[in-house]
């Protein structure tokens, strides 16, 4: 038996969190290799449901990354995200999943380390809540 690997899930803007995603890869900067990164036009494209799928599919995590506040190529685009993210935060906790297995984040082009930062965050919050009750495996390697 090994030790319990999150999937987490990272819905990232192409314009600014993809872009980061890919400075961190261009940089050789380590982060975890259970993330999984879905790229966006936008990170105020992000449907509740979608989030909602990722955790129904076995998702132990998941975030979305958008532009910096005020930044957003779309103009409110990652407001919006923001929004329906706390949205499903809420969902999540009435449902007994618990909120704390969603985040937004804001990150910028230039934030490769944040964005290997927030991988590594995310992994070790997943990892101390444990596999996700909707996940059909065990999360054990």
């Amino acid at each position: 038996m090994g030790e319990f690997e999150p999937k987490i899930v990272a819905f990232c803007c192409h314009y600014c969190a993809y872009s980061a995603a890919d400075l961190a890869g261009s940089m050789r900067l380590q982060y975890p290799s259970n993330i999984r990164i879905v790229e966006m036009p936008c990170s105020g494209t992000i449907d509740h449901r979608v989030i909602l799928d990722a955790f129904e599919k076995g998702a132990d995590g998941v975030y979305v990354a958008g532009c910096m506040e005020g930044d957003c190529h779309f103009l409110k685009g990652n407001y919006r995200a923001k929004k329906r993210v706390n949205y499903v935060k809420k969902v999540l906790d009435e449902i007994g999943l618990g909120s704390e297995r969603l985040e937004f984040y804001n990150l910028s082009a230039a934030m490769g380390p944040r964005f290997a930062e927030i991988a590594k965050e995310m992994t070790e919050r997943i990892k101390k809540l444990g596999p996700s009750p909707l996940r059909k495996d065990d999360g054990k390697k």
